[in-house]
């Protein structure tokens, strides 16, 4: 074997070994209940409740993703979910973008005291807030709706926050040479610090995404309609008709986090860039 080669095959070194294992360890510990539950869910009943238990079905079986089906409105579930969710990330997107833009670049009266007020938001819990919100909903006729389910959780103390150290970052020689050209604030807005914060935007859209198609708790406050419920509501309700069928409950978790798992395994770089343009990534 000549020396060239040689040189050109790679070795691994100590460290690069240990920290493959522990990357390959971790992986396992985090992969290794999406692999119970799908099993479980492919189990029949009897066998998901036996003691001890074990990992592979003896009888391979799709009878509770069929039962999930059949008991509940799966599809009418996730489209309430997708639009719900959508709609939010939508609002949010606006509002934050606005929000942060307005807190980095301009000046006006008070300012100290409103970013002090939007900073507040991120110490109290959404649960402390959920009696008057859901009497507020009610009062303007908002209760069962799209709308109910979608405004109030459109207050993104945080995103705000998130866009707003993103904004600061942005040099202001490239605003301050637009508004020699003669662009107004809004031009200069859409046309040139839009398209610097895309990955912050899209960071900020995946992780509101989330949020909203994870929430459980405000749309099972106001919503009391089975077709207007959303997939962890849905699913809930299921198993409380039913009691818990194990089989059924690990199909019905996968099913509500496969979305997430998708969108996770497609915006993975844009969640990571995002973080690192935002300047949160030390903090």
């Amino acid at each position: 074997m000549s020396t060239a080669t040689r040189r050109g095959r790679s070795t691994w070194t100590p460290s690069q070994i240990a920290l493959t294992l522990l990357g390959t360890a971790v992986s396992v510990v985090f992969l290794a209940p999406l692999a119970w539950a799908l099993f479980t869910s492919l189990k029949s009943e009897t066998e998901a409740v036996e003691v001890p238990p074990h990992w592979l079905p003896q009888e391979w079986t799709g009878q509770a993703w069929k039962a999930l089906f059949e008991t509940g409105n799966i599809t009418s579930w996730f489209v309430n979910s997708l639009v719900v969710s959508v709609c939010v990330t939508a609002v949010v997107l606006c509002v934050a973008a606005l929000a942060g833009y307005g807190f980095a670049r301009t000046e006006f009266r008070g300012k100290g005291v409103l970013m002090g007020v939007v900073m507040a938001g991120l110490m109290i819990s959404p649960a402390v807030l959920g009696v008057p919100l859901f009497t507020t909903v009610q009062q303007m006729g908002m209760v069962d709706t799209y709308w109910g389910m979608i405004l109030p959780q459109c207050a993104p103390a945080a995103m705000v926050y998130i866009l707003y150290k993103f904004f600061q970052g942005i040099p202001g020689e490239l605003e301050e040479a637009a508004f020699i050209d003669g662009a107004g604030r809004w031009r200069i807005f859409f046309t040139i610090v839009v398209p610097l914060a895309r990955p912050s935007l899209a960071a900020v859209g995946i992780f509101t995404f989330i949020a909203s198609w994870n929430n459980f708790l405000w749309p099972y406050m106001v919503t009391n309609n089975p077709d207007l419920m959303t997939m962890p509501n849905g699913i809930a309700t299921v198993m409380n008709s039913y009691g818990i069928q194990w089989a059924q409950l690990m199909a019905g978790g996968l099913m509500a986090g496969l979305p997430l798992i998708v969108v996770f395994v497609f915006f993975q770089r844009q969640i990571v860039a995002g973080v690192a343009h935002t300047g949160l990534a030390g903090q």
